[in-house]
């Protein structure tokens, strides 16, 4: 069939829309939401609440050690897609997120860059260590790098990183900054009601493995009387778990705490010898609830240390 000369012009206008359609697309301004890569959970929990409508991806799970995750190709495309990664800092991802920025080939995501923001940067470190070196374990010499279990670290960390959305999203730089004026309001709320809840908590004594609820014990007034660890990053040995059953045996602690990543047999061991409870807890937000947000993971960690630490009331 022969098509005139009117087809053939709007097969042309046509086929002239579609081709202006894509090139204003492919080089119109972000308009949708903004990608973001967090390290850890904790740090993508904080984005999610002041950023609802980005496009968060977390690169770790709460059943995952944060110093050790290996460098997936899943990792590497995400992290190459983002505009902001939100990550800790003080070496805890040294051993793989600079492997990460690397094969990506951001320019957006690399060190010094608007879309590079460690949390730890905008916060004062506990134990600080500056002339560590590796014989005295997997420490971080500019200091404890879990401080997410410290609400009050945590709110310096949601206003450096609500300004460094409002940044690289000025399209949107009002928005993120009501919506951390509202977080903030709430947070505040929560960590009276919390210090409140939690006055009961006070001198009690725990043994615990590493450093991860470091921040926690010293908010809380809670004391870690010994590791499960002989040095930092090191697994139990039986020696030295023989050594920590024996400094405690006399004054056993209210009861033994590790994290959902750590491997529970020597906490077990030390528990039932010493007639008191292995206290499973996550050290971040979960993928499930109670604790799937950074208010409910607090919430949780305060009762169940209530629950194993206060007797009930007689």
């Amino acid at each position: 069939m022969a098509h005139t000369r009117s087809d053939r012009s709007v097969v042309r206008a046509f086929v002239a829309a579609i081709g202006a359609f894509a090139f204003a697309f492919a080089f119109a301004p972000r308009a949708l939401a903004v990608e973001i890569f967090a390290c850890e959970p904790e740090w993508a929990a904080l984005a999610r609440a002041l950023a609802p409508q980005a496009r968060v991806f977390s690169a770790t799970h709460a059943r995952q050690d944060p110093h050790h995750i290996e460098a997936r190709p899943s990792l590497i495309a995400a992290l190459r897609r983002a505009d902001l990664a939100v990550c800790t800092g003080a070496s805890l991802e040294e051993g793989w997120l600079p492997m990460l920025q690397r094969r990506s080939g951001n320019p957006a995501t690399q060190d010094g860059r608007p879309g590079m923001f460690y949390a730890a940067q905008v916060v004062e470190l506990a134990r600080a260590l500056p002339n560590a070196d590796r014989s005295l374990g997997h420490v971080h010499a500019e200091g404890n790098p879990h401080f997410h279990l410290d609400p009050h670290r945590l709110q310096q960390v949601a206003a450096a990183l609500a300004e460094r959305l409002a940044l690289i999203d000025a399209a949107r730089a009002t928005s993120y900054r009501e919506r951390h004026a509202q977080w903030a309001r709430d947070w505040q709320q929560r960590i009276r009601r919390w210090q409140t809840q939690a006055a009961p908590l006070r001198d009690r004594v725990v043994v615990a493995q590493h450093a991860d609820f470091g921040y926690l014990w010293d908010w809380l007034g809670i004391h870690q009387i010994a590791d499960l660890e002989p040095l930092p990053g090191m697994p139990p040995t039986v020696a030295h778990l023989q050594q920590v059953l024996d400094d405690v045996r006399a004054a056993p602690p209210g009861a033994i705490v590790q994290t959902l990543y750590q491997d529970p047999q020597s906490g077990r061991w030390l528990a039932s010898r010493i007639g008191v409870p292995l206290l499973t807890l996550p050290s971040t937000v979960t993928q499930e609830p109670p604790s799937d947000d950074l208010a409910g993971l607090f919430d949780m960690l305060i009762e169940r240390l209530i629950q194993a630490l206060v007797p009930p009331p007689r």
